[in-house]
């Protein structure tokens, strides 16, 4: 039978290993937060400020990842956004944080987004549950601070100067991103942080820009339009790191139940499934599934999403 000693002390071993392991993969400070499958195609806004007013009511998302892991220091994230229209809708305003945690790093990353549309179609008035600003192209700019937290004391790793401090950095942020949008298909890139370290705090912190680029197309299953069918795709690439991609399609009933299933090429499986409650609000259950063994082999998140005016379902 282990005594607490052993335990207490099994568990820094665990901590320590983990926050190694976590420390080889994610190889930058923003490359801890990769976007989970439901979360970038759910809250775009956070990797493409773009993306700011693109619905045609005020949107509020809270997404979570990792907090059902029982493995002390696994990645867990959470964040919430706000994005709304503004003025005559040819603009939009974005805003929120998300705060993520691996091992004894924490990084908390604040942003502020605006867009400016440019609409194609003008005579198009005809609100489609499916695809709202059908023809339009759209330019996006946001700003903010990413504060960045390392506890390395608490790993007790004595000689050794790297871990006798603690590092607490904040880096401000700056980034540019654009997106076409069609009745059937959509585009964007981005670029969330242009300015790398440039204006960091901690000199020795190396911060790396990443690039997004994804696209989508919508069909139907049916000719009354009730059920759509998504494929899409998102491709991140980060410099001095394998690139990233992530396939991905989702099948929709009119914005009343959604399910999807995608393929990250790092190795992983990813499951969604959601309804749609009293028009305004959206519940969307995520699984993302490891196919090589791992410490964290699955992990489980929720998308919950609020919508005013008239909410998800339109007529």
């Amino acid at each position: 039978m282990f005594s607490f000693f052993n335990y207490t002390r099994m568990k820094k071993i665990i901590t320590r290993s983990l926050f190694l392991i976590c420390s080889n993969i994610c190889f930058s400070v923003w490359g801890q937060q990769t976007p989970m499958f439901a979360h970038y195609d759910y809250n775009t806004v956070s990797i493409n400020p773009a993306h700011a007013g693109y619905y045609p009511d005020t949107d509020i998302t809270l997404t979570n990842n990792g907090y059902f892991n029982q493995l002390e220091g696994s990645p867990r994230n959470i964040g919430v956004s706000v994005n709304s229209p503004v003025g005559d809708k040819n603009m939009g305003l974005g805003a929120g944080f998300i705060a993520d945690e691996v091992g004894v790093t924490k990084t908390t990353n604040l942003f502020l987004s605006y867009a400016y549309k440019i609409v194609f179609d003008h005579n198009y008035n005809r609100a489609r549950w499916w695809s709202y600003n059908p023809n339009v192209l759209s330019f996006g700019m946001t700003t903010g601070a990413l504060f960045y937290n390392e506890n390395l004391v608490s790993l007790g790793i004595q000689d050794d100067p790297n871990f006798t401090n603690n590092t607490n950095t904040t880096i401000p942020t700056m980034g540019v991103g654009v997106l076409y949008n069609h009745e059937h298909i959509y585009i964007g890139f981005s670029a969330p942080n242009v300015l790398g370290t440039s204006f960091a705090s901690d000199k020795d912190i190396e911060l790396e820009n990443v690039l997004y680029a994804y696209g989508g197309y919508r069909f139907f299953a049916t000719h009354f339009q009730e059920v759509m069918m998504k494929p899409n795709v998102l491709f991140k690439y980060v410099s001095g790191a394998p690139a990233q991609v992530d396939l991905n399609f989702t099948v929709n009933y009119k914005n009343r139940i959604e399910a999807g299933i995608g393929y990250r090429t790092s190795e992983s499986i990813n499951f969604l499934a959601g309804f749609y409650m009293f028009n305004h609000f959206r519940v969307l259950y995520t699984y993302n599934q490891a196919l090589r063994s791992s410490p964290i082999n699955n992990s489980h998140g929720i998308v919950l999403s609020y919508r005013l005016g008239e909410g998800f379902v339109q007529k």
